[in-house]
């Protein structure tokens, strides 16, 4: 498997009057753009990849209760379905490995559609969700591209307490982590051209 680099984030734009907005390259073929304001903070996310939506959409959404512990055990232990059949409405908790600072995170699945391979998730119970924040939802769509791979758009919205502001690099931290996972899955399927075909 190929190893997985993080790179430095480059500015490109200035604040804004009104609420801090700063866009970011994330090498050529990522895009960042955060917004930061009181109580609710947006982050979105762009990427390309070689690989077609529906396969990258099953491997890193699907199955990735079976697929991300298997090639991230040093991370992830497991991924468990613990409320509903794995659609919209069910929990799905998130183990990590021993000696993480988080140990397992609650997502409830929102919304999961595999034809248009959309997927809306909030993150709504465990160590990751912190004191400050009320909840983080995640809208994750994953579209086709014309070289037959595709575009996948991530938001991310935080809904902080009372007066509390995300810094940047709060959210860049958590997602460099997500960007990982992102890159290993997409390695592991670049190798296996057979694996969710």
């Amino acid at each position: 498997m190929s190893g997985i680099s993080i790179v430095r984030f480059e500015p490109i734009n200035t604040p804004s009057f009104t609420s801090v907005t700063h866009h970011y390259k994330f090498q050529s073929n990522f895009y960042h753009h955060i917004e930061l304001a009181m109580g609710v903070t947006t982050y979105s996310d762009e990427y390309t990849s070689p690989i077609p939506p529906a396969r990258l959409f099953k491997a890193l959404i699907v199955d990735s209760h079976n697929l991300i512990p298997k090639l991230m055990p040093l991370a992830v232990q497991s991924i468990e379905i613990t409320e509903g059949d794995g659609g919209a409405g069910s929990i799905r908790q998130i183990n990590f490995a021993e000696g993480s600072q988080v140990k397992c995170i609650r997502n409830r699945i929102e919304e999961l559609d595999e034809k248009n391979c959309s997927y809306k998730y909030s993150l709504i119970e465990g160590d990751g969700l912190m004191d400050k924040l009320e909840k983080i939802t995640y809208d994750v769509k994953f579209e086709p591209t014309a070289d037959g791979g595709s575009k996948n758009k991530m938001t991310s919205t935080y809904y902080t307490k009372g007066d509390f502001v995300l810094t940047e690099e709060e959210i860049k931290t958590g997602k460099e982590k997500a960007l990982a996972m992102y890159k290993v899955v997409e390695g592991y399927l670049i190798q296996n051209p057979d694996a969710y075909a």
